[in-house]
């Protein structure tokens, strides 16, 4: 699903993946944030942590008429307060989707899907 921009010079289509890279890499670069999810755990391998290329499975982009809805699925480090980290994954996400594509996010929920140990 593409997301369109109507201009007074036409349309701009956004492919969802974009924005999924936009989103991920917004996330991923908050402090107390592991990595990305997967949106289908069982489906997708139930443990994984996803890489760059694979934002797009712990995203997901709904167009609604104002703007957008996102959803993210994360796993934060143990010992972080969630609250907080996800306070800041949705300052960043909607910052970053405004100022880099243009987009105003209605929503960003954000979906804990485990806290995962980190050894130092």
């Amino acid at each position: 699903m593409a997301v369109k921009i109507k201009t007074k010079y036409g349309v701009v289509d956004i492919s969802s993946d974009v924005i999924s890279s936009v989103v991920g890499s917004a996330t991923t670069d908050n402090y107390g944030v592991v990595g990305m999810a997967s949106k289908n755990q069982l489906r997708d391998n139930v443990n994984s942590i996803l890489k760059n290329d694979n934002y797009s499975k712990g995203v997901v982009v709904r167009q609604e008429n104002s703007g957008i809805a996102i959803e993210v699925n994360i796993i934060v480090s143990y010992g972080t307060k969630i609250s907080e980290v996800c306070r800041n994954v949705q300052s960043k996400v909607k910052y970053n989707l405004e100022t880099m594509l243009g987009i105003t996010a209605n929503t960003v929920n954000v979906v804990v899907q485990g806290v995962q140990v980190l050894n130092d």
